[in-house]
């Protein structure tokens, strides 16, 4: 296109405040895409980071679904064998409790039995005390047979033979008869003992065959258990594989998700760096046409502004450095010391207390110039604004959007808008961003920034933000 030679000054102007116009509205929805790809890039980082912790629990648990299998599969083996083993021992148990009822029932007979043998021996003893009274009886009759055979003389002599054999017989017999109580009272004794031994026996007896129909049930349940417990260990290692299979099909899939969003978010980041780039491109366009004389009214007006209020705090931090209430190394201090216990953190340096006494009385009243202007504050070379606008510094709460929003002095504001502010040394900066106020909430500006000078010496910059 070729340039109408005949293009009067005031028609050019026109132009570049067209163009000016034009880049700002390019560089406002370039700013939005831009924010929308902050955006995305941010969710896709979530993703990839959810992605990468469900890749690893999957392999986790594929891993450990391997080892569950690996172990069901050993206990199923096991309950296996424990079945066998069971009943095994509740044939052997029945057998034995079969036995031990068999001998029961032989205890409680020999306590029956017991008792009829001591009543035997009752009766002969009693015999025996019969034979003992006989004996003593034959004993006397003896003695009296004798005594007649002697008095007969010779007649009785063969009498007295008999008598005398029949005196040895009755002795004899007593002796045996005691001979037979005394083992009789010996057996009375063993068996009086054998008594009392199968009479606890015979109870121990009884209660055994009162528990051995009970044991019979538990053996009877316990195999049951075991069976069911068989069978339980089977379904779960049935279905442990069948989720195993299942998981085996959908790791693949996660594998492919991460590949793709990966090659989304790379894509988001290259377009973010171009979009980036545009945005620049657009802010020198802007920067070209204001300086050549074009750009709205209010730009040239907020231009002036922001180069005014620049110069007065250059010439306060002069003054200050003048009459030795600060110094060049405090000045320009960058050791920022945390403040404890801040959300969003906030910092301290050794000029913060010397901005605070000096910025409010030149930064309030701009603010009260135009009901457009949201703020204006200075930040050094590394975007950290010591001491805002009144309405911005309020004391800290719990609540961290709320703190992001209202006490935003003291703190570094590091994204691309501010240190381009803090650090550009060109008459002044104009920018569009889209400001965070904290809770997901952004807020679209222009921040138009004067550089502050101390000595020669580049501090940092003075930013005004305004609406459109």
């Amino acid at each position: 296109m070729q340039i109408d030679p005949k293009l009067s000054l005031p028609a050019a102007e026109a132009a570049l405040s067209h163009l000016s116009l034009a880049s700002g509205i390019l560089g406002r929805e370039i700013v939005d895409v831009a924010g929308f790809l902050d955006e995305l890039s941010t969710q896709a980082e979530e993703q990839l980071i959810a992605l990468e912790a469900l890749r690893f629990g999957s392999d986790s648990i594929v891993e450990a679904n391997s080892e569950v299998t690996a172990n069901i599969e050993e206990v199923s083996r096991t309950a296996e064998e424990t079945m066998n083993n069971v009943k095994v021992s509740v044939t052997f148990i029945a057998e034995t409790s079969e036995h031990s009822v068999e001998l029961a029932g032989w205890v409680r007979s020999i306590h029956e039995k017991s008792s009829a043998i001591e009543d035997i021996l009752t009766e002969v003893r009693k015999s025996n005390d019969q034979i003992s009274s006989i004996a003593a009886q034959v004993n006397v009759l003896a003695m009296n047979a004798k005594i007649e055979a002697a008095r007969a003389g010779a007649a009785g002599k063969g009498f007295a033979i008999v008598a005398e054999a029949i005196n040895d017989l009755s002795q004899k017999t007593t002796a045996a008869a005691e001979d037979i109580s005394e083992s009789i009272q010996n057996m009375a004794n063993w068996m009086s003992q054998l008594q009392q031994g199968a009479e606890v026996s015979a109870q121990r007896a009884a209660t055994l065959l009162e528990r051995s129909q009970d044991s019979d049930k538990a053996l009877a349940s316990i195999e049951n258990q075991v069976a069911e417990t068989q069978l339980a260990t089977r379904s779960i290692f049935e279905q442990v594989q069948r989720a195993d299979q299942s998981l085996e099909r959908f790791v693949p899939s996660i594998t492919q998700i991460d590949s793709s969003i990966r090659r989304i978010t790379d894509g988001v980041h290259k377009t973010t760096e171009r979009v980036e780039n545009l945005i620049d491109q657009s802010e020198i366009a802007v920067q070209a046409s204001v300086a050549l004389g074009g750009g709205t009214e209010d730009d040239r007006h907020m231009i002036t502004l922001a180069q005014d209020i620049a110069g007065q705090i250059s010439q306060e931090f002069d003054a200050a450095l003048g009459s030795g209430r600060i110094t060049m190394d405090d000045l320009f201090d960058t050791n920022y010391t945390a403040i404890p216990e801040t959300n969003p953190k906030q910092v301290l340096t050794r000029f913060t207390k010397h901005t605070d006494r000096l910025l409010p009385p030149i930064q309030e009243p701009a603010v009260e110039q135009d009901p457009r202007i949201v703020f204006c504050a200075a930040v050094d070379r590394n975007g950290y604004l010591p001491t805002h606008n009144v309405r911005f510094s309020k004391r800290q709460g719990t609540d961290p959007v709320w703190n992001a929003a209202h006490c935003r002095n003291r703190r570094i504001f590091d994204d691309r808008v501010g240190l381009k502010a803090g650090r550009s040394e060109a008459p002044f900066l104009l920018q569009v961003y889209r400001r965070d106020m904290g809770g997901g909430k952004h807020v679209l500006m222009k921040d138009l920034s004067a550089p502050i000078t101390v000595r020669g010496r580049h501090w940092g910059g003075l930013r005004i933000g305004y609406t459109f």
